[in-house]
């Protein structure tokens, strides 16, 4: 029996019936009307169905249509995963093809993002827009040429490594820290070329300082924390974040464990991770990059079997992150419902931010930084 399941699953459970008593009584917080106006981009989301026994090939579950509705969100940049072996690049094409097809079968509820006037059809229609990505450049086996066909195919956001090393540098999880390849940096040179958004996620940390200082339009780190609040890989040191903000670029908070050392991270912990962030940054270069699914995630047996198994192939694969286990929980439990987004929202504003800050935290960064890399 794994330690989360009863006394700290329990406790999470509580502070979470807690936290929506509290909102139900403490006022009005940011605001559900200024919520439905503002942009709201999740820079690495999923839209996992909640209905676990349909095929990823099936349309959207009207379960799954009915929480897209409810979040509020604008955009989720969602991944293309292709895994670590096998012929990548048809397994990308495929992928695309399949959330084509879903967008085809809910146009009245999803909208494939290629450009800024996409995201903004999606907000006016609201419609939520899916920015297409890729968490890893190894499918492109050192040709150049696929970032283009990728990107004529609709992928709008490529992470340049994913923990370890690959042909473009070295990941995070890299003892060497060596940086960019010859590669990498003729593949931060094509990625300017085709106007698709960089992310140096999971990067190392000369991997994102070279990557940073080669980029002449904005990069983003869609989905991280900050290193020197948690001293773990998967997080981002200071030194990198203001020079990702000097380059015009955002960085993405997530929703996971790494915002603390060990065990679950909780609503105080993001919100410690976003305040420093801004601090570190300015508020015009911060955002939310949940790497969670729009939907509520069920802490159930299915779910603990699945993590257990996804972190036993991924130890193998040496792609396992320092601060992840085979118990990880990958949620903030106050902030696990389609409406998690309102939830940060209203908790931000009673700790006295400003709207405004809230708003562009909420998606106007990225929206900014998507429009000047994708043009109109």
């Amino acid at each position: 029996m794994l330690k989360f399941d009863r006394r700290e699953f329990i406790a999470a459970a509580s502070a979470t019936a807690l936290a929506t008593a509290a909102r139900a009584t403490a006022g009005t917080g940011f605001g559900a009307e200024r919520y439905r106006n503002a942009v709201v981009i999740d820079a690495m989301g999923d839209i996992v169905d909640p209905d676990r026994t349909l095929p990823l090939e099936a349309p959207p579950s009207p379960r799954m249509l009915d929480d897209i509705k409810a979040s509020g969100v604008t955009a989720v940049s969602l991944t293309l995963s292709v895994g670590l072996s096998g012929d990548r690049m048809a397994k990308a094409i495929r992928l695309i093809a399949v959330l084509d097809e879903k967008c085809a079968a809910a146009p009245q509820a999803l909208l494939r993002v290629r450009t800024a006037a996409d995201l903004k059809l999606a907000k006016k229609t609201g419609r939520l827009g899916l920015i297409y990505n890729l968490q890893d450049t190894e499918l492109l086996e050192n040709d150049l040429g696929r970032v283009e066909t990728l990107g004529l195919l609709g992928l709008r956001q490529i992470q340049l490594t994913y923990n370890i090393r690959n042909a473009a540098g070295d990941g995070s999880n890299e003892p060497a820290n060596s940086g960019l390849s010859l590669f990498g940096r003729q593949l931060v040179e094509e990625l300017e070329r085709q106007r698709i958004v960089m992310d140096l996620s999971h990067g190392g940390q000369n991997t994102i300082a070279e990557a940073i200082a080669r980029a002449k339009r904005p990069p983003v780190i869609s989905h991280t924390g900050c290193r020197d609040l948690i001293d773990l890989p998967r997080n981002v040191y200071d030194r990198e974040l203001r020079a990702l903000a000097d380059k015009g670029g955002v960085v993405g908070i997530y929703l996971m464990p790494f915002l603390v050392l060990k065990g679950v991270a909780h609503k105080e912990d993001l919100i410690r991770h976003l305040e420093h962030a801004v601090k570190v940054c300015g508020e015009d270069h911060v955002g939310i990059g949940s790497d969670n699914a729009i939907s509520t995630t069920v802490i159930d047996q299915a779910y603990r079997d699945a993590k257990r198994r996804s972190f036993e192939t991924r130890s193998k694969q040496n792609v396992a992150a320092p601060g992840e286990g085979p118990d990880s929980i990958e949620i903030i439990p106050e902030y696990n419902d389609p409406l998690r987004y309102l939830h940060l929202a209203d908790d931000l504003a009673r700790r006295g931010w400003p709207a405004a800050r809230i708003e562009k935290i909420l998606g106007a960064n990225f929206a900014r930084v998507y429009g000047e890399v994708w043009g109109a």
